[in-house]
C-alpha cells in the first residue's frame, strides 16, 4: 500500500506536556478504527481525582476516554472494547458498577485486569478504550 493509499490519521491531545517526549496521543482514529490510551484520573488541574475512590477514578477515565472520542468523531457507542486495569483488583466490582453506566446499552468487549501499580501510586485505576465508527450492523 502506498503512502498516498492509507487511510488519514487523526490524533486527540491529552493535553501532556511529555506527549513529544513519549511519544504518544491520548487517542488515534485511522480510517474507522479509534484507540483511546491508557488513561489515568487526572483533572484538569493535573491532579488525581477521588483519591482513594475507585468509582470516582474510574468515572474520571472514562470522562476522559469519552471526550477523546468525541475529538476524533467517535461517539461511547461506537465502542467495541474496553480495559480496566485495577492496582486491587478485589475492587472490581466498584470500577464495575460505573462502567455499567457508561456501556450498559452497549456491552463492549470488556476485560477487568489486575496490575501491580501505575506510575503515580495514587491512581487506583486506568482504563483503555477501543472504537469502530459506522454502521455496526452492516459488519
Amino acid at each position: 500500500m502506498s503512502q498516498s493509499d492509507r487511510p488519514e490519521r487523526q490524533r486527540a491531545s491529552s493535553g501532556s506536556p511529555r506527549e513529544p517526549e513519549i511519544g504518544f496521543s491520548r487517542a488515534v482514529r485511522v480510517g474507522n478504527h479509534v484507540a483511546v490510551a491508557g488513561t489515568a484520573p487526572i483533572g484538569p488541574d493535573g491532579k488525581t481525582v477521588g483519591e482513594g475512590d475507585v468509582a470516582a477514578q474510574t468515572r474520571r477515565c472514562l470522562e476522559i476516554s469519552a471526550e477523546a472520542l468525541t475529538a476524533v468523531g467517535a461517539t461511547l457507542a461506537d465502542v467495541v472494547r474496553t480495559r480496566i486495569m485495577l492496582t486491587d483488583i478485589t475492587r472490581w466490582r466498584e470500577a464495575a458498577a460505573v462502567h455499567g453506566e457508561y456501556f450498559s446499552g452497549i456491552q463492549p468487549a470488556t476485560t477487568f485486569i489486575g496490575v501491580s501499580r501505575f506510575i503515580d501510586p495514587d491512581w487506583l485505576v486506568e482504563t483503555e478504550v477501543d472504537g469502530i465508527i459506522g454502521d455496526h450492523l452492516s459488519w
